[in-house]
């Protein structure tokens, strides 16, 4: 099932740059690209480790209603440098209209940098279920119950 999802350009951004696009025929997300103003695109940004960076996209959305898009890291990035989104997944909502911002963090020890157009992070659409919340006296036992972190095993 396809959504339609439309995206405009910050008057800043550059139009060279791509979009967000899905690299294979089955992938799920879409890869978005940095978008630097154009004091930053020849230099593009150092990720220090353990420092957060707002990286731009250039790019405002507007998703479906009943629908959000989820930020992700990509993997390759992850595996080989350590390069993560620091509120993984990240969401759009259907209401936001601002610019789409990548909040990057390296979790590596060297520096990382990102120049402009580069992919860096993946769009996955995805629907919304809302839920009714209400307070009561007891819950409903199961079998983990109140078990936590780790109380299921590792094998």
């Amino acid at each position: 099932m396809t959504q339609l999802v439309k995206f405009v350009r910050s008057k800043l951004s550059d139009p060279l740059v791509s979009g967000p696009e899905y690299q294979t025929v089955e992938a799920s997300g879409a890869d978005i690209r940095a978008n630097f103003p154009i004091e930053l695109r020849d230099v593009g940004v150092n990720l220090l480790s353990g420092r957060p960076v707002l990286v731009p996209t250039g790019l405002s959305v507007h998703v479906p209603q009943g629908f959000e898009i989820q930020v992700r890291p990509r993997s390759g990035l992850a595996l080989n440098y350590a390069i993560s989104i620091i509120n993984s997944p990240g969401t759009i909502d259907s209401d936001y209209r601002g610019e789409v911002g990548i909040i990057m963090i390296n979790l590596g020890q060297n520096p990382f940098h990102i120049c402009h157009g580069d992919r860096i992070a993946q769009l996955v659409v995805a629907p919304v279920a809302r839920a009714t919340f209400e307070l009561v006296d007891t819950l409903e036992s199961s079998g983990r119950s109140s078990r936590g972190f780790g109380s299921t095993g590792i094998k």
